[in-house]
């Protein structure tokens, strides 16, 4: 028999081809969507790469898609629901491969997870409340910015509309447009399509022409002679402070720091967010309304919490969560043993941290711990090592593990920390950190990798510095002396950001979530001013002058998205000058034009051109 090559071209590669443009459609599926119908789609893949040799998989799958389909429709019954279970226990027991035995699990985890909405269609013959198909950019902003609307703006040149639009919901359209993980991305529709539209980079561009400051902000209301207090000076209270102030009310800001800004200012690096940028964002805050600062003012020392709740009609607390962890274990303290977020806030501060032929270790992946490593590098040290267990502890943006390698900081995974050896001649300075070797194991409920000792040696790391970037908490020692509930270190409050079981106290971001993004800490602002606005009686409306342009349709042609690009790694590593470069105005237009206007079309318009939250 002859033997011949695989010839280029051939079905199996037109077929992958075609499975990439379709991959893409996976993850843009949008926010709203019943989440039996995605399961139901999932079941019919699985249906179509069945080989059909077994029976179980052959046409069990196909009878489980057909009771699905029937909850779905509204003719199921908790029997169909108990078959449908049943079913996919045997399949998944019986099935010859993994096609069967997944699909089938995938359906059981979804009998587990969506046990309300699997009642409702046999119940209610209908999907739980409030699942709808929604703006999927929109939904996804924690603060729910019309992201269609500036984008369009752009598109026309009227950036300071666009930053009109952005600051109807969010105050700091500077730092948001330098530093947000911008989840509004993630479900863009233009995924679709090719990628979805740089969202971050044309906010940035918004900016980087109209400086946020130049801008006017709307006007406020008649003031209506109420005092509420805001203690933190961060993006949280500075948001908190900006809405309630055009709602007419005075708000009084007390930050224990000489300068506003909290973690935007001494968390995030020079090198992503320069203050001066900061303060474009801050200065048209303070310039909303009737806004006082307090600076240099700790609550528990200069100000208690008893006296501020005498002095104000409503207490906001967003402290954030400025202090960064420790170890549990032993020379855990000493001094060359730093948490990321205590030597961000050092060099923040411009403390001496000269780190010339040093060997800098870092523990942890995450954002903080990648400003860390980042920093050190600009610090001179000789070497920068970020250890961790897994590849799923580096939660850091892909973007910012990405440009750390470019700048020379090296990664190693499958490192479990043992313990600190001290150094001998100094005990009170670590010499080295001992790590033991790790292989993966299976995955846990939350689809993440375990892992589990490997039988290689521990081995001896040395170094001259240990950073820790393990996460931060909230200094609210003040506030559970006061009576403020409080439950492992953070304020206990809902939704509403009320606290729990207080009259007129509200609270949000970092210290009552944990450490979380700057806009997560927008939208808890946000949210407070509107409930703390109702609960004192209000229902004010703060008028934005800005409208989104009329939507045309797209063609939907593919094309090729815009990124920010930033400076050469060899460059940008020797200094703390800002490393992203200005869009063109033919790249920000082009990308601003890319918007399928899913406002108007598609999966949903907004009511009457403004968001419905």
């Amino acid at each position: 028999m002859t033997r011949r090559l695989t010839p280029r071209g051939n079905m199996n590669e037109r077929m992958d081809i075609a499975l990439n443009k379709f991959r893409s459609r996976m993850t843009s599926y949008p926010p709203g969507m019943c989440p039996l119908v995605m399961y139901r789609s999932i079941l019919q893949m699985s249906m179509n790469q069945s080989c059909g040799k077994c029976i179980p998989c052959r046409d069990g799958l196909v009878e489980a898609e057909r009771l699905l389909d029937e909850i779905l429709k509204g003719n199921g019954t908790d029997d169909t629901l108990r078959k449908l279970e049943d079913l996919c226990k045997m399949i998944s027991e019986s099935a010859d491969c993994a096609v069967g035995v997944v699909a089938a699990n995938t359906v059981l985890d979804s009998i587990r997870e969506f046990a309300d909405e699997y009642e409702s269609h046999i119940k209610n013959r209908c999907c739980v409340e409030n699942v709808v198909q929604t703006v999927p950019c929109l939904t996804l902003c924690p603060a729910h910015v019309d992201v269609p609307g500036y984008v369009a703006l752009i598109k026309e040149g009227d950036y300071e509309g666009a930053v009109k639009l952005i600051r109807d919901r969010n105050p700091f359209p500077t730092a948001c447009a330098m530093v947000c993980e911008h989840p509004c991305e993630r479900k863009c529709r233009r995924s679709i399509i090719d990628q979805p539209i740089n969202i971050r980079g044309l906010k940035k561009y918004a900016v980087d022409n109209v400086p946020a400051d130049k801008v006017p902000t709307p006007p406020k209301n008649v003031s209506t002679g109420k005092k509420i207090g805001i203690v933190g000076g961060g993006p949280s209270g500075l948001t908190a402070a900006y809405f309630l102030a055009l709602m007419g009310h005075k708000a009084v800001v007390y930050d224990e720091h000489e300068k506003l800004g909290g973690m935007l200012r001494y968390g995030i690096p020079e090198y992503r967010l320069p203050k001066e940028r900061l303060d474009e964002d801050i200065r048209a805050i303070l310039s909303a309304g009737d806004i006082e600062v307090r600076l240099n003012t700790k609550i528990g020392r200069d100000v208690t919490v008893d006296e501020l709740r005498e002095e104000y009609d409503a207490l906001y607390l967003g402290l954030g969560a400025q202090l960064g962890n420790r170890m549990p274990v032993e020379n855990a303290d000493c001094r060359n043993v730093i948490p990321a977020a205590d030597f961000l806030q050092a060099v923040s501060r411009g403390d001496d941290m000269d780190l010339t032929g040093k060997n800098v270790v870092l523990i942890g992946g995450g954002n903080v711990a990648m400003d860390a490593a980042r920093t050190a590098v600009r610090l001179n040290a000789e070497t920068v090592h970020v250890f961790t267990r897994k590849r799923d502890d580096y939660t850091a943006l892909e973007s910012e593990i990405e440009s750390a390698m470019q700048e020379g900081v090296r990664f190693r995974t499958l490192l479990s920390f043992l313990h600190l050896e001290a150094d001998k001649e100094d005990p009170e300075m670590i010499d080295a950190v001992w790590l033991q070797p790790e292989i993966v194991a299976e995955y846990d409920e939350h689809g993440l990798v375990k892992t589990e000792h490997s039988s290689a040696y521990p081995y001896r790391f040395k170094c001259d510095y240990l950073i820790l970037g393990v996460g931060q908490r909230c200094d609210v020692k003040a506030f559970e002396d006061a009576g403020i509930p409080v439950e492992r270190g953070r304020i206990l409050a809902d939704e509403t950001c009320s606290v729990r079981g207080m009259e007129k106290i509200f609270s949000g971001g970092d210290c009552v979530t944990g450490p979380s993004t700057a806009i997560n800490a927008i939208a808890a602002g946000q949210v407070a001013a509107h409930n703390i606005d109702r609960y004192l009686g209000y229902h004010h409306k703060i008028e934005c002058e800005a409208k989104a342009p009329f939507a045309m349709p797209n063609k939907c042609i593919p094309t090729g998205r815009a990124e920010i690009e930033e400076r050469d790694p060899f460059e940008r590593r020797r200094d703390f000058e800002h490393v992203e470069i200005k869009m063109t105005p033919e790249e920000a237009e082009r990308e601003a034009g890319r918007c399928l206007r899913c406002d108007h079309y598609g999966c949903g318009a907004m009511e009457g051109g403004r968001c419905a939250w």
